[in-house]
């Protein structure tokens, strides 16, 4: 009997058994509150303390550079809004392509006498080199730029544009969420060549939602924006939700000792995917840059994105479309828009992202589905065309 299959893990996850195994016992009898002097209070600061050990070796970074957060947008604004609280205003430079969590606080530091540049990205997604170089002649004191798009999957050489920009005065921070897990990372590398901080989540690796860092070299200051109890060093106040960062924890160190196996085979997978998705005729965005092993963007001409995205699902396959819809009015997708995708096959793109639960037949059966479900959309164009 067929299963629904589920395509979408780059949207989220689901949850490694092991992973729920080690929150349990705090979700049941363990309640204590780190804060607290107790005994109940200790034994949750050392599962807090032993998750972060855990974050931080399968990052390469040190536990006193891993401050929790309950997701990568609040860790992303951390940075960005944190990072300007601590310096005058000058240019905040982030890339055209970033994720909203990166592109609207950044946005919103224009009102505070910022001035906001956004860095273009060629035809393949991958960062303007000589836009860049402009960039970086206005002198900006912030950089971002995200690791992997969660779109495309276009990986950027952050090293290189870090090391660039940390010569040209700035803090630079790169948004990790859709790496990790997929391709190594190491933030001592990373950070010497002048990465200065980075984001991850638990719940992009078969983690819990409700569980991020960011990953921060400690010379850099930055402003907390949840003031209270002082938690976090300070710079993220809030009783800490022990049951997530210890399935964090967990997740991290799964996600680091099978990322060579999990890349290898995710890869394999996607080549068969994009095969079918060639044959039947599918326009792959980026797919001449290097891209995440799990993800594949593309469209088809004359097929709505969110039209193919809704009859898939009833076919029992989870995928995502490209667009993000307003009741009135469906935009493109601005990642295919900085790309320089024409409008009307920006709003065809549809994305599959593979996870460690997928396997051939998820392939097979899904290429199958789709080739039946263009098919009918095609006759009823030619019908009513």
């Amino acid at each position: 009997m067929f299963a629904p299959v589920y395509l979408d893990h780059n949207a989220t996850t689901p949850l490694d058994p092991a992973v729920r195994a080690a929150m349990l016992p705090w979700l049941d009898g363990l309640c204590g509150n780190a804060s607290s002097r107790h005994e109940y209070g200790r034994r949750a600061r050392q599962a807090i303390d032993e998750a972060r050990q855990r974050v931080a070796a399968a990052l390469g970074a040190h536990p006193t550079e891993v401050l929790f957060t309950s997701g990568g947008s609040e860790a992303n604004n951390l940075f960005v809004k944190g990072a300007a609280a601590s310096l005058r205003p000058g240019v905040v430079a982030v890339s055209a392509i970033e994720h909203p969590c990166v592109l609207k606080p950044a946005a919103q530091l224009v009102r505070q006498g910022w001035t906001l540049r956004e860095i273009a990205v060629d035809g393949a997604g991958r960062i303007d080199d000589a836009d860049f170089a402009a960039v970086l002649q206005l002198k900006p004191k912030l950089v971002s730029v995200m690791l992997a798009n969660n779109e495309t999957g276009v990986v950027q050489d952050v090293a290189a544009l870090a090391a660039a920009a940390r010569a040209a005065g700035a803090w630079t921070h790169s948004d990790a969420v859709q790496v990790f897990g997929k391709l190594p990372i190491d933030f001592r590398t990373l950070n010497a060549a002048g990465l200065h901080a980075l984001t991850v989540s638990a719940h992009k690796i078969n983690g819990p939602k409700g569980a991020a860092a960011l990953l921060v070299d400690k010379r850099i200051e930055l402003q907390p924006q949840i003031a209270g109890g002082g938690h976090e060093r300070g710079l993220r106040s809030g009783t800490e939700n022990v049951p997530t960062i210890v399935g964090f924890g967990v997740a991290a160190e799964l996600a680091a000792q099978r990322v060579a196996q999990t890349a290898a085979r995710l890869a394999a997978l996607k080549d068969s995917l994009e095969r079918g998705l060639t044959e039947l005729g599918a326009s792959i965005f980026a797919v001449d840059a290097r891209r995440l092993p799990n993800t594949s963007y593309f469209a088809i001409a004359g097929i709505d994105g969110e039209t193919l995205v809704g009859k898939l699902d009833r076919e029992g396959f989870a995928v995502a479309s490209g667009a993000a819809c307003s009741s009135a009015n469906p935009e493109p997708s601005h990642v295919l828009r900085a790309m320089g995708v024409a409008p009307e096959i920006a709003r065809g793109a549809v994305r599959v992202s593979l996870g460690n639960d997928n396997g051939d037949a998820d392939v097979e059966q899904f290429i199958n589905a789709l080739r039946v479900t263009v098919g009918r959309l095609q006759g009823l164009t030619a019908v009513t065309a």
